[in-house]
């Protein structure tokens, strides 16, 4: 992953990154599937965040493959600064909107079942202190917690 991150942003990741400051991962050990059994309210209010995040995850590395296969740049990206990689990105984006808006019978619109490679980059959030890194990765479990809080409270019985 890049060593920085925004304050108040995250990046979404799998079960495999620590849920830590900048990084908003599953809860470990929990369904990704909504069971139609019962179980005490904390476990259900897990599993629904878990099946969000992972059906969040889905969206995102289909369209990242999407945007792979129709931008060839996006294949080699690492090669570029990071704030180049950050303009190929928004600019491909755009350009795929556009297309979209004005093509709707594109090859690229019609569902793919491949799932996106991405890879496992180093795990370093940056050259924080031990203590501001442990400040910031409780504020990431409450922050998770909550979100999970209000899915599980805002659910469509």
């Amino acid at each position: 992953m890049y060593s920085f991150y925004i304050s108040g942003k995250y990046y979404l990741v799998d079960a495999d990154y620590k849920n830590k400051a900048g990084f908003l991962a599953p809860f470990r050990g929990e369904n990704y599937h909504l069971h139609d059994r019962r179980q005490e309210d904390d476990d259900r209010r897990k599993e629904m965040f878990n099946y969000r995040h992972a059906s969040l995850c889905n969206v995102i590395e289909r369209t990242f493959g999407v945007w792979k296969n129709r931008f060839c740049i996006l294949r080699g990206i690492p090669r570029y600064p990071l704030e180049k990689q950050r303009y190929l990105v928004i600019a491909c984006a755009v350009h795929h909107n556009f297309i979209k808006l004005f093509s709707d019978e594109d090859a690229a619109f019609n569902p793919k079942d491949d799932i996106v490679d991405h890879g496992n980059d180093e795990d370093d959030v940056g050259k924080a202190s031990t203590q501001q890194k442990r400040e910031e990765n409780n504020y990431m479990a409450q922050f998770r917690d909550e979100l999970a809080t209000s899915i599980w409270n805002n659910k469509q019985d």
